[in-house]
């Protein structure tokens, strides 16, 4: 397995729109596996293609406190979602980054696994959150996007910010 590297917020690639996979292929089946790897290595919950550079409708989740429950969700679609809470969220393409947003708290997916396979999967509190978020990143649409104009404006000045004291340290 090879870990993927993880694209930063501005990179223009999380804002476009994956396309959906044809067809479950074994580079599709390695390319999960390296999702999952990369997923571990950066100690997140969820990964989009997109956030690897990969144009195709593709996500890993993991939410478990073991990181041994690993779920892959390919052409995922939302079915039906109800509810409204409130959590922090954080993003690996958003080092550091963490703002309070409100999303469903349960979700009704439907999508293949990684063998090829239909599920539909019905999901509350962080799985339907990670699932949301990661179906967002689909679709080009980041976290950011779901505070106001205010927040989202004060949050990214520290991000880039930070981002510029890093790379100056590097």
């Amino acid at each position: 397995m090879t870990t993927l590297n993880i694209l930063l917020h501005p990179h223009p690639t999380l804002r476009e729109i994956a396309a959906p996979v044809l067809e479950v292929t074994d580079e599709i089946k390695k390319f999960v596996n390296d999702m999952w790897e990369t997923l571990y290595h950066d100690n997140g919950v969820g990964l989009a293609a997109t956030q690897v550079n990969v144009k195709q409708r593709v996500l890993v989740v993991d939410v478990s406190d073991k990181h041994n429950n690993p779920q892959c969700f390919i052409n995922p679609e939302i079915l039906e979602s109800s509810g409204s809470a409130m959590a922090h969220e954080g993003c690996l393409s958003f080092p550091n980054m963490y703002l309070p947003i409100v999303r469903p708290e349960f979700c009704k997916v439907r999508a293949l696994d990684e063998h090829g396979q239909l599920r539909v999967v019905e999901a509350d509190g962080l799985f339907a959150r990670c699932l949301q978020h990661e179906i967002d990143h689909l679709n080009g649409v980041v976290f950011i996007d779901h505070v106001t104009r205010m927040k989202r404006d004060r949050a990214l000045t520290k991000y880039f910010k930070e981002l510029k004291l890093k790379n100056n340290v590097l």
